[in-house]
């Protein structure tokens, strides 16, 4: 990992001489007069001969020519001969005739085009500034001086691969060494005690428009504005790829400097006849640069590949996106298929006795956790093996296929029907009560007993006989299915005992399982609707299908419905630590901190929360949202007062 330490300790980083940082000094005193500036700048004969000559050039254009220092200066300005000291000794720090020659020339020319365009930009919107926007410009890229003077080894692989790879320069400089030229110049700015609005321009030169438009005001930030735009002109010059920078160029240029259209290209023609008189301030031959009106033609060529390229590849992605979805179908088709064989029994479709297993276990965790009844049901078709004996087997396949899809009619979608074993079947009943469990298993006896096997034209007469079991685990009694199964099969066996098509019931709870039942389902808003004839069980029965229970324990919901602290929640889990089987509720109420009542509503309330079921009323297109809520505080007004102290919606 490169150490950016590294560049900060080097002793080869550009540094300013001692004349140019007094003037810098100089030039933020209101108070300096100018004659402080000759005699400071005559203490250097190599920046004095420099400014000295730049005033004779076509740059400034003067009618006759100057001969001496004492007359520049006030002819330039304290602005424009500071600008130039700075320019002149960066000017020098750019020179190498290394290996990386070709790489400092490539940075020196592409400043002065910065330069250029920072003078012109400025002559737009500061006239009499334009030699600050001119240094601005020069400044652009000093990041990139200081890292081949001060790091050339590591900075040597950036600029190739920036340069084959034609890949933005600040990207690169990030991959390779975890920041850019931008970063470097502005601590380097910072050391010499440049002013932070020009800072501001060179660390934004990268951002992109919309950042920029947020963090930048029109006519306020002309500055930075310039130094960001004269960035974007020197890579339209240089760049083997300027289709991207004239895009930035016209955007940045309209925003900030009111430019459109034509006078963009007037613009960039105006900005190439400066680079001419700028390079020859500093002895650089500019002549290689392109006419902006033979970039532009590269520029649209390229603007029209990028567009065509575009198009391209977004038409390739859609194609790619397509055959995605279309291999995630069939994916999730084959998953299903899958899930289908390993789920279901081959021959009927319903759930086999591996799901089986795996959904009782599942029931009973369920019922243990939430203090809820659970119950399996068993049904056999009567006399079986003498159908298959009597009519072959593909009769006795043809009377299961058929057998299922009646009983299946006969059950609730929220009901797991599956086949045992050979004639067998199974069902564990959603949330079940003792009566309903009874008038379920008739009404499928009944079914079954009404429906016409047909055998070659005649009628072969098919029963079945059932078992049912119905229980309430204990507190983390997770195996209480097996017993429940076995109470079931006991219960079928009773069936077949006395004479076959009949139902045996077997329940497992005691007198107060029961009452806590009962009690429990006596506040659930559900059976108030029911109760109302507001709805009836049908609906209600399809409507809950979609009501998930709350997944808050007992004792979370009791505290979030201020029925109970924190601090009693403590108390109660001591007690079960204790090696106690008692359940949460129980104890509860045992230790007077919830009442009966509160404990019967609590549990309602967490196996069917109200508001879940008034939403579901609503999103099902029964009620609208204001009916649905209407409803549900009318049945909550029905539940005393004393038993819940906060109001649930």
């Amino acid at each position: 990992m490169f150490d950016a330490e590294k560049i900060w300790k080097s002793t080869t980083l550009p540094t300013l001489p001692a004349v140019a940082v007094r003037l810098l000094e100089l030039a933020r005193d209101p108070e300096t007069e100018m004659t402080q500036i000759v005699d400071l700048i005559k203490t250097d004969p190599a920046i004095a001969s420099r400014i000295l000559q730049a005033t004779n050039s076509a740059f400034f254009s003067f009618s006759s020519k100057v001969n001496s220092i004492d007359r520049a200066v006030p002819l330039l300005g304290t602005t424009v001969v500071t600008s130039l000291a700075l320019s002149f000794s960066l000017a020098s720090e750019s020179i190498s005739s290394g290996p990386l020659q070709d790489y400092y020339r490539s940075y020196w020319k592409q400043s002065i085009i910065h330069a250029a365009a920072g003078e012109t930009i400025g002559k737009r919107c500061q006239a009499g500034l334009e030699c600050e926007y001119f240094l601005a410009g020069l400044l652009v890229d000093i990041g990139r001086l200081a890292m081949l003077k001060a790091v050339s080894r590591e900075y040597y692989p950036v600029l190739v691969t920036s340069d084959s790879q034609t890949r933005p320069l600040y990207e690169v400089e990030h991959e390779f060494l975890g920041l850019d030229h931008s970063q470097v110049a502005c601590r380097l700015m910072e050391s010499w005690g440049l002013p932070e609005n020009l800072m501001d321009g060179v660390r934004m030169q990268n951002f992109s428009f919309e950042t920029l438009m947020e963090q930048l005001e029109p006519g306020k930030n002309s500055l930075e504005a310039a130094i960001v735009l004269s960035n974007a002109i020197g890579d339209y010059f240089m760049s083997p790829v300027p289709g991207k920078s004239i895009q930035r160029i016209r955007q940045l240029a309209d925003h900030f400097f009111d430019m459109k259209g034509a006078e963009v290209d007037r613009f960039l023609q105006e900005v190439r006849q400066r680079v001419d008189d700028a390079g020859s301030l500093f002895a650089i031959d500019m002549s290689d640069v392109n006419d902006p009106s033979e970039i532009m033609s590269q520029a649209n060529q390229q603007l029209l590949e990028l567009t065509m390229r575009a198009q391209s590849e977004t038409l390739l992605a859609s194609e790619r996106q397509k055959q995605i979805e279309r291999e995630k179908q069939q994916l999730e088709s084959r998953n299903a298929e899958l899930q289908q064989k390993a789920t279901r029994d081959p021959l009927t479709g319903v759930f086999n006795r591996a799901h089986f297993d795996e959904a009782l276990k599942s029931a009973a965790r369920e019922a243990s956790d939430r203090c809820s009844a659970i119950c399996v049901m068993f049904l056999d078709i009567d006399k079986f093996k003498g159908i298959n004996d009597t009519y072959g087997h593909k009769f006795g396949d043809d009377v299961l296929k058929k057998f299922t899809k009646v009983v299946a009619r006969s059950l609730r979608q929220s009901d797991i029907f599956c086949r045992y074993g050979g004639e067998e079947f199974v069902v564990i009943v959603h949330r079940p009560t003792e009566k309903g469990v009874e008038k379920l298993a008739e009404r499928v006896r009944a079914a079954i007993e009404r429906e016409d096997f047909l055998f070659e034209g005649k009628r072969v007469p098919v029963t079945s006989s059932f078992g049912t079991a119905l229980g309430m685990p204990g507190r983390k009694d997770y195996n209480f299915g097996e017993q429940l199964l076995l109470q079931a099969d006991e219960a079928l066996y009773d069936s077949k005992k006395n004479g076959r098509n009949q139902v045996h019931h077997r329940c497992l709870m005691n007198n107060d399982e029961r009452e806590l039942i009962k009690s429990v389902n006596g506040l659930k808003f559900s059976r108030w609707l029911v109760s109302r004839e507001i709805l009836d069980i049908p609906t209600v029965s399809r409507i809950l299908l979609q009501v998930p229970p709350d997944q808050r324990s007992l004792g979370e919901l009791a505290v979030d419905l201020k029925m109970l602290e924190p601090l009693d929640i403590e108390v109660i889990a001591e007690k079960q630590s204790q090696g106690t089987n008692q359940r949460f509720g129980e104890l509860a109420v045992e230790t007077g901190l919830l009442t009966q009542t509160q404990l019967y509503l609590l549990l309602s309330f967490q196996i069917e929360p109200p508001d879940r079921l008034m939403n579901a009323l609503t999103a099902n297109g029964l009620f609208s949202a204001e009916r649905s809520r209407e409803l549900c505080n009318q049945f909550m007004k029905t539940i005393p007062a004393e038993s819940i102290p906060i109001a649930i919606v």
